[in-house]
């Protein structure tokens, strides 16, 4: 008999692996839903796969803007009646992406060989990660998997708008450091060192400021490859301490004590945690399991270890709100607004109202920072340019006054 291993969620929102007997891959899936598991991945050990299943290719990977069109296609052509597989088919065989035809394709292939469509969506592409399976496995078991799917459509769009509002608000002052750093270079390497030449033969010598910066132009010609390898090496040990665990925890603890900074990714966190739990218990998704799922889904170190705390918390028969209280981390504006959704028995609502309140939050402090560091960079750029204008003029009149010197 084949031998099948397994990746599946427990009941309890817990990750378990393992292995079974089963006739079929359709018997191993049946199998573990009889034990109370949701299955994650199921892959063949002893034998060839059939020819139904999948063939073992490079995984396919959807970008956020695609994984929201394919999610909310998918949910169009299910309110329309059709069911899963027809609905694959046709994503399948109309669609012009060529990723989403592929992924439709493969997911439609393990339903027929026995899976459920959240544990095909996870064999599928990496791209559904833990939370989307589990809001799959969650409408499906109500029967609301079209709905289920609008929402999380609608919710994996918000979150792109939030991540793309960060990036578009820091490209302009990355644009604008830049180019200043760009024109002091020009000025350091090129111009000062061709007007050193002209008062040379004039007699004359450069202003203070330009001395200063032509100091500057010497030490950086001079040593550019020890200042090259000291960059690259300071780099690659940050690089380094970040790979570890303690090193990524500091550092995502220290990101939020950075001014301007570190209040967009305390907003940014609070809004993406309030939206996905408010959405997975929404749809049915247990809280121990939803809390589970969102440890997956953080990668701030720091947020992630209050979590794993809060979840102790919850885990021994503590409420959510003085779990995340005594978690720490969390702003106790939040814990007040879980608190009273837990007394009103509207955990889910409460939780969508503090996920838009902590949106318009975001928008404000990202506002406040464009507000700030645009007329910040403009000002140094202003100087930059004087300071530059400055010991041009200053050397053409330097030059200018030798010439006539020694023509008198």
């Amino acid at each position: 008999m084949p031998h099948f291993t397994y990746q599946a969620l427990s009941s309890n929102g817990q990750t378990v692996q393992g292995a079974l007997e089963a006739s079929t891959r359709r018997e191993a899936y049946r199998e573990l839903q009889s034990l109370r598991l949701s299955p994650l991945d199921v892959r063949e050990t002893s034998t060839t796969a059939t020819s139904s299943s999948p063939p073992t290719t490079r995984p396919v990977r959807l970008n956020r803007p695609t994984l929201i069109f394919f999610t909310s296609e998918l949910a169009d052509l299910l309110e329309a009646g059709l069911p899963v597989q027809q609905a694959l088919t046709v994503m399948a065989e109309k669609q012009q992406h060529p990723g989403i035809r592929q992924v439709s394709a493969r997911t439609r292939l393990y339903l027929q060989d026995g899976a459920t469509l959240s544990a095909s969506f996870r064999q599928a592409s990496p791209s559904f990660d833990d939370l989307y399976t589990s809001l799959v496995a969650a409408g499906e078991a109500s029967g609301s998997l079209a709905g289920v799917l609008q929402r999380m459509a609608s919710s994996l769009s918000q979150l792109h708008e939030l991540q793309k509002r960060f990036t578009q608000a820091m490209v302009y002052p990355a644009f604008m450091i830049g180019a200043c750093t760009l024109l002091m270079a020009v000025f350091a390497l090129v111009l000062v060192p061709q007007l050193t030449g002209l008062l040379a033969k004039t007699g004359q010598s450069l202003p203070a400021v330009a001395r200063g910066l032509l100091s500057v132009s010497h030490f950086a010609t001079t040593h550019f490859w020890t200042i090259l390898a000291t960059t690259t090496a300071a780099a690659g040990l940050f690089r380094g301490l970040l790979a570890t665990t303690a090193g990524r925890a500091w550092w995502d603890r220290a990101k939020l004590n950075i001014p301007l900074i570190g209040p967009i990714v305390d907003a940014r966190f609070h809004a993406t945690f309030t939206q996905a739990l408010g959405n997975l218990i929404t749809n049915g998704v247990p809280l121990l399991s939803a809390l589970h799922l969102l440890v997956r889904g953080t990668a701030n170190q720091f947020f992630r270890s209050r979590l794993h705390q809060a979840i102790d918390s919850v885990a021994a028969g503590e409420t959510l709100s003085l779990s995340l209280h005594r978690a720490g981390g969390f702003q106790s504006q939040l814990t007040d607004i879980i608190s009273i959704g837990e007394q009103t028995g509207q955990l889910a609502r409460s939780l969508q109202k503090a996920s838009s309140r902590y949106d318009k939050e975001l928008d404000r402090r990202i506002q406040r920072l464009t507000s700030l560091v645009s007329p910040v960079i403009i000002v140094f750029l202003a100087v930059v340019v004087t300071i530059i204008a400055y010991c041009i003029v200053a050397s053409i009149f330097s030059a200018i006054s030798g010439i006539r010197a020694k023509s008198g």
